[in-house]
């Protein structure tokens, strides 16, 4: 099994994360930190952002000072604020970061044939066989098809598993879809509406033809219902029995260019990024 653990975090809002600042000296016009109760519950802003791999204590409280720090929606100004790492919201020029440690979250890329399970009484393969011993806990979020590959969300967070699953949180998933036949040419327009299935209508956020050649199509489905073959289902439905299908994203999270069998741990920004679409 190949398993790689990519925590390198990343941001769009400028320099400072490159490690390069970790060596950046002490400025001549830095002031002595305020004093503060060590006895006041919580951990320094400093120490927690360190240990969530931001930076060195200098690096983070330059970066306070520069104001791109929030805990909780507010911009951070002073040094030696104390936060509770199991209920801030940390960001770093806007974008949430996970501070937790107790809890990790992994993407695999699902084969065909492998059963969405931790065991399997008939001796069938299953995700459960693929991780081994990778974390304790580990359990997957909602469920693919034996049928259908791509990408699959593995996590010992237990609320973060429900609410990804659960559908009014309305998480998206991304689908690519070999069929068969030609897609008539506004049937997204009918898929956005509804289609009425024999469990209750269904529509679907986003569609478009990626290809098309020899009476094949490639359709790519985004919708955020998790019902049992609801994508075959539903192309069926229409006329467009699906011969291939891959999930190629989860909310934030895309399979990118995974190769099948493979898993990889979900960087800290990642998993910030479905903690703040779940409401986390």
């Amino acid at each position: 099994m190949d398993t790689t653990a990519d925590d390198t975090p990343t941001t769009s809002g400028g320099e400072g994360w490159s490690e390069d600042m970790e060596l950046a000296p002490i400025r001549p016009g830095d002031v002595e930190e305020p004093q503060h109760d060590d006895d006041s519950p919580g951990e320094r802003l400093q120490k927690v952002l360190a240990r969530a791999g931001v930076g060195s204590r200098r690096v983070s409280e330059d970066m306070i000072d520069a104001g791109r720090i929030s805990v909780n929606g507010q911009v951070v100004r002073v040094q030696g604020m104390r936060v509770d790492p199991d209920t801030a919201v940390i960001a770093v020029d806007g974008r949430r970061i996970d501070i937790r440690n107790d809890k990790v979250t992994y993407a695999m890329n699902k084969p065909v044939g492998i059963i969405t399970s931790m065991s399997d009484d008939r001796g069938r393969p299953t995700v459960g066989d693929m991780i081994g011993d990778l974390a304790v806990g580990l359990t997957h979020v909602g469920r693919l098809d034996q049928d259908t590959e791509g990408l699959l969300l593995l996590t010992t967070d237990g609320e973060l598993a429900h609410r990804l699953a659960h559908p009014s949180y309305l998480v998206s998933k991304t689908y690519l879809a070999q069929v068969t036949g030609s897609v008539p040419r506004d049937l997204h327009r009918t898929l956005r509406k509804g289609i009425e299935l024999e469990d209750g209508p269904v529509k679907v956020d986003s569609f478009h033809v990626v290809d098309a050649h020899a009476g094949q199509s490639v359709v790519e489905v985004v919708l955020h219902e998790g019902r049992k073959h609801i994508v075959r289902r539903l192309l069926a439905e229409v006329g467009l029995p699906v011969t291939r299908l891959t999930r190629t994203a989860v909310g934030p999270i895309e399979l990118a260019r995974m190769r099948t069998g493979t898993i990889r741990k979900l960087t800290r920004t990642e998993v910030g990024a479905l903690h703040e679409l779940v409401g986390m």
